[in-house]
């Protein structure tokens, strides 16, 4: 536990999150970061929100959380933030459970209620959200994120800046054929993916296919 102070990138709804798991995690949170010079200047849960400029001479290397749900903005916001100095903090709630055989990257944020078990590797700056379920043998490349109660199980690799929907389920590849969500591929929210998704596109529904053009 730490009591140092940590800036959050971002001010929406899953940046106040953010800013509540890191709380948890024994930081000071001192303050919220927004691009938008609509946003700053004002408070968000008594917090102030500045600019990236302004935060980074008022609390200059501090760690920082991408408070920022999808893939390509946050991975734009984090590039920007350690160009400012920031230090890329790790997150994970008190109340995730995970075996000693998980291997976590830089700037990981997990939120509570989530379990991992074994023989996984998170990449860099994946967000795990609330209540998600992660099988043997996984792979989160960097960027990728699970919205809340996503289920995924064994054998299987998530690509770099890939998105699962809130409460997807991912079944069991194997190793030798493991399923694989390609870069930048969208799973959407209640899907249950059956084979692999090709990099780039977008599916739905059960069992989850991919969205044909109207």
């Amino acid at each position: 536990m730490t009591s140092q102070g940590l800036v959050v990138y971002g001010s929406g709804g899953f940046a106040r999150e953010v800013a509540w798991l890191a709380q948890e995690c024994g930081y000071d949170v001192v303050c919220f970061i927004e691009d938008d010079a609509s946003k700053t200047g004002g408070f968000v849960d008594d917090l102030p929100v500045m600019s990236v400029d302004d935060a980074a001479a008022r609390f200059p290397n501090h760690p920082i959380a991408a408070g920022i749900g999808s893939p390509s903005a946050r991975e734009a916001v984090i590039r920007r933030a350690i160009g400012h100095g920031f230090i890329p903090a790790l997150l994970v709630h008190p109340r995730v459970e995970k075996s000693k055989r998980v291997t976590l990257g830089k700037g990981v944020v997990i939120c509570a209620g989530n379990i991992l078990t074994t023989s996984i590797t998170v990449g860099d700056y994946v967000q795990v959200n609330l209540d998600c379920t992660i099988g043997h043998d996984v792979e989160l490349a960097e960027y990728a994120t699970l919205a809340p109660g996503v289920h995924v199980s064994g054998c299987v690799t998530i690509g770099r800046r890939a998105y699962v929907g809130t409460g997807a389920t991912i079944i069991n590849g194997t190793p030798q054929q493991r399923i694989v969500i390609g870069d930048d591929a969208v799973v959407g929210a209640g899907a249950c993916v059956t084979r692999s998704v090709d990099a780039g596109v977008t599916v739905v529904g059960v069992p989850a296919k991919p969205i044909t053009p109207r």
